[in-house]
């Protein structure tokens, strides 16, 4: 049964995979059409250049029609000289195009929606339009010496012979490449290859995925169109986007790395820093169980996860924190052990004895259970103080039966010594004074 898996298989390399893939984010577009979310242009600026220096092929800056500050903003992001290109989106028309010609851009997207329930109940059309406005629109920008992106919106749920139509028409008015949108997020990714590989067999164009994540494949169906031949990515940070977002930059790219074995060469260290900005910005906080760029990520509680990572990092894990702009951080719950007690604790100076740090961690477990998280370092310290306050009276205790001192007196004499020798138990205090007499 095994062998006749193995022919359904994809490879980890595929044939069909491109020789690169570059990016084309669409945070400063999609990402803002989130519900709710609203850049300022001086955040709009910042992004653009955060991305640039992650080293993205492409960043859809905006929508120049649109006038007043988003043009403006557009206009500020293609004046900044970046690395990166820079496109605009448009509807096909004509006017839109000129607007973002006015901009400097040096790309555009011409987006046409190509299911017919979008043709019929969204534009109140026909095929024939669609085609006639996507011929006039990419002509129009060929001859602005434009690079012309041409958006099927809503292809996933076109019909393929109309689709191959679509895709045609924008090859032979001078577009470069193909965007397929599965605006619903609805596709899965053995449909996608499918259904991109026949685009890309059929009209030989360059092909690039924009992924919707309604149903949670935004990424795996990006993923599945590079296998097929896709070229470009549309992605955004943190996956922002219309309903449940758009495939993560983030995730894309390092999943490429380290599941598809493709290295894009960005600099995936300025992730958390572009994520965390990017966050603050739309004030969509980053979930702490967020993939690549998460909090949780490289934070062990668990005694075994500890001992594991403490041997061998790649025990536990695929890339290093620095690889994306984390840190590995190590803290006391329900689930620690004597390691993390020994981290957290070294880091403020202090050891102890495996005696001590035995009993340290039965009470610091005790505290989360009924606190119902893990403790901040303040907790713990007052729980070391507090063991060690109740050390320090039992051995007074003992030290004052032994010597027949007060209680006080035997408590004042070990804190003279302590401070003098270090640490000292009662049973040492008196065998030397034993000694002496």
């Amino acid at each position: 049964m095994q062998d006749g898996l193995l022919g359904y298989l994809l490879p980890r390399s595929s044939r069909s995979a491109p020789p690169r893939v570059d990016i084309d984010d669409t945070t400063l577009r999609d990402g803002e059409q989130t519900a709710g979310v609203v850049f300022a242009n001086d955040e709009k600026l910042r992004i653009a250049k955060l991305l640039d220096e992650v080293g993205v092929h492409q960043i859809e800056a905006g929508i120049p029609t649109m006038g007043g500050a988003e043009k403006e903003a557009v206009a500020k992001i293609a004046a900044l000289d970046l690395n990166c290109s820079i496109l605009a989106w448009n509807r096909a028309v004509v006017d839109d195009i000129k607007a973002s010609l006015e901009c400097g851009v040096d790309a555009v997207a011409v987006s046409m929606s190509s299911s017919d329930i979008h043709i019929e109940h969204k534009l109140r059309t026909n095929r024939e339009w669609v085609l006639d406005s996507i011929k006039t629109a990419v002509e129009f920008a060929k001859n602005h010496n434009l690079y012309v992106s041409v958006n099927a919106e809503d292809a996933s749920r076109t019909d393929m012979e109309f689709l191959l139509t679509f895709a045609r028409t924008a090859r032979d008015a001078g577009a470069d490449r193909l965007r397929f949108c599965d605006t619903l997020g609805i596709m899965d990714p053995f449909n996608t290859f499918v259904r991109i590989k026949t685009i890309i067999d059929v009209t030989g164009m360059d092909v690039e995925m924009h992924t919707h994540n309604d149903f949670g494949m935004a990424t795996a169906n990006a993923i599945a169109g590079i296998k097929a031949g896709a070229r470009f990515v549309n992605t955004t940070v943190n996956g922002l986007g219309e309903r449940a977002g758009n495939a993560a930059l983030e995730e894309l790219v390092m999943t490429l790395k380290y599941v598809e074995g493709m290295d894009l060469r960005l600099n995936t260290g300025k992730f958390r820093e572009l994520s965390e900005y990017v966050a603050n910005a739309s004030g969509r906080p980053i979930p702490t169980w967020k993939p690549i760029v998460g909090a949780n990520l490289f934070i062990y509680e668990s005694s075994s996860r500890v001992a594991g990572v403490l041997e061998d990092a790649a025990s536990y894990e695929v890339f290093s924190p620095e690889a994306v702009g984390l840190k590995r951080r190590f803290v006391m719950g329900k689930y620690s052990g004597v390691d993390s007690l020994r981290i957290k604790l070294s880091e403020h100076g202090i050891t102890v004895s495996d005696e001590e740090a035995a009993a340290l961690v039965m009470r610091l477990r005790s505290k989360a259970v009924s606190l119902k998280r893990a403790l901040f370092d303040e907790e713990i310290l007052d729980v070391y103080r507090a063991e060690r306050a109740e050390l320090g009276e039992q051995a007074a205790e003992a030290v004052a039966a032994d010597l027949d001192l007060t209680a006080e007196a035997a408590a004042e004499t070990l804190a003279i010594i302590e401070d003098l020798t270090g640490e000292v138990s009662a049973s040492e205090l008196t065998a030397d004074m034993g000694e002496e007499e």
